[in-house]
């Protein structure tokens, strides 16, 4: 893909880290610190990221790859690539067009898109803006709130627009301590609002003195007394197939199943939750394992490159979730931005595919990984 991306020439990214780096000349610090920082010490943060690093590949030779196929499904719904967009919030923070740029870019690509509770364009912008792609994988995030009028509400609005499915994320009964937010009073610019909630019912996120904006919204709105029981109730507020995001437990993932859930996304929040948690593709292969089958598993966390795919294929994930890299690329570019960030993507796993003797998404298996071995302290 060619793509003309900084006017002046100075540098076009080949990579996501290089979209990283040139991110940070076209955001805000404020902006720049809410979509990078982790909680806390942002041990897990950084601990997503050297979890694919502790990974090792142990490719196939002399295998036939001369015609590779990227292509996957999830729940039933085709993929150009086994990738979805993570739900992220104030994408228009980034660019102007936020959360329709990159749904514009996914549905271009024929990859998935999962819209936030939080975003700046409204659930019903994102799907008009996508008619030209009637079949493209849009799937709509919830957090349960304390009104639960306005939770059915945002359900109703998902279905009566076509949204595939609905996310619901589990991981933030309250929002984990952002410090880097905290230090920035971080609130949205007067002239962007949360789409969603303040049509309905006028709820927005505030500037709070010595305090993150969103830290209070999430004290004041969202219900942390959401347990199991509450999934019944959830599922029948409409037909749409219920996906459990934030499971780091296999018991916990079992349970998903048996309350009715048809896919699992194994994540910690990108760091942003409970500091020092697992990271999620530490996760993955334990959960994969428990639910044997009777689920998709998504994997949400970390995903940098082609082999970051590839590993977490080979661990049993379906198909992975990306997240800040689509705001780099949103930052920089825009639509064509987000397009070329999955273009890289889609380029580095048709390579690591054939490097590692997989023609096909099916030739992708465990044995192609050595997992990193720990010392036990009784030894």
């Amino acid at each position: 893909m060619s793509t003309d991306l900084s006017t002046d020439d100075r540098f076009q990214p080949i990579n996501l880290f290089e979209y990283e780096k040139l991110a940070k000349e076209y955001l805000s610090q404020t902006t720049l610190d809410y979509y990078s920082s982790g909680a806390w010490d942002e041990i897990t943060l950084r601990d997503n990221r050297a979890a694919f690093e502790r990974v090792k590949l142990r490719p196939r030779i002399l295998v036939d790859v001369s015609d590779r196929n990227l292509n996957t499904s999830i729940l039933g719904q085709p993929l150009q690539l086994p990738l979805l967009i993570a739900p992220m919030a104030f994408q228009c923070l980034a660019h102007p067009d936020g959360e329709v740029a990159t749904a514009l870019a996914a549905a271009s690509a024929g990859v998935g898109m999962v819209l936030s509770t939080m975003a700046t364009k409204s659930i019903e912008e994102v799907a008009a803006a996508c008619n030209q792609f009637p079949d493209s994988l849009r799937w709509f995030q919830l957090y349960i709130h304390k009104d639960r009028g306005l939770t059915r509400a945002l359900v109703e609005k998902a279905y009566k627009a076509g949204y595939k499915a609905l996310c619901l994320t589990v991981d933030a009964p309250v929002l984990g301590q952002r410090e880097r937010d905290r230090r920035n009073e971080f609130a949205l610019p007067q002239d962007l609002h949360l789409a969603n909630l303040a049509s309905i019912s006028g709820l927005d996120i505030s500037h709070e003195k010595g305090e993150s904006g969103l830290f209070t919204y999430f004290a004041q709105q969202l219900n942390p007394a959401v347990t199991w029981d509450d999934l019944e109730w959830l599922q029948s507020l409409s037909p749409l197939p219920l996906i459990i995001k934030g499971v780091l437990r296999p018991d916990d993932a079992v349970r998903t199943v048996e309350y009715g859930a048809k896919a699992i996304v194994v994540s910690n929040h990108g760091g942003r939750q409970l500091d020092g948690a697992i990271a999620s593709l530490d996760a993955l292969a334990e959960i994969v394992a428990a639910v044997d089958g009777k689920v998709e598993v998504v994997l949400d966390g970390g995903i940098r490159r082609g082999t970051d795919i590839l590993k977490a294929l080979a661990l049993g994930a379906k198909a992975v979730l990306i997240g800040r890299p689509i705001l780099w690329g949103l930052a920089v570019a825009g639509q064509i931005g987000v397009s070329h960030v999955i273009s890289l993507l889609q380029d580095e796993l048709n390579v690591a595919m054939a490097l590692s003797g997989c023609a096909k998404m099916q030739d992708i298996d465990p044995s192609l990984l050595t997992l990193p071995r720990f010392k036990s302290e009784n030894c």
